[in-house]
């Protein structure tokens, strides 16, 4: 399995700590959407979409299930996030 598109939809300047809201997609078949890049303490992170329960906890709707997976899927849209923000300032 390998991420074929990647699109990043900046957010704008003042809200809060989400940077960005990212689109995947797999092998040229299957989409996954509403990802987050949100700024952290020392850097951005990638948050998986999720839906708040009835308690008010957040779950996740999909993620992934292995170590290296989530890395890839990390790397690949903090990389894309990286290269989307330098083009927006470079406009």
């Amino acid at each position: 399995m390998k991420i074929t598109d990647v699109r990043i939809r900046l957010v704008k300047k003042n809200e809060g700590r989400l940077k960005a809201v990212a689109s995947i997609i797999f092998d040229d078949c299957f989409a996954l959407h509403d990802i987050k890049i949100i700024e952290g303490e020392s850097e951005c992170f990638v948050a998986m979409p999720s839906k708040k329960t009835p308690s008010g906890e957040f779950k996740d709707v999909a993620h992934p299930i292995n170590t290296e997976t989530r890395e890839m899927i990390r790397q690949t849209i903090l990389d894309a996030y990286k290269k989307t923000e330098e083009e927006s300032q470079g406009n």
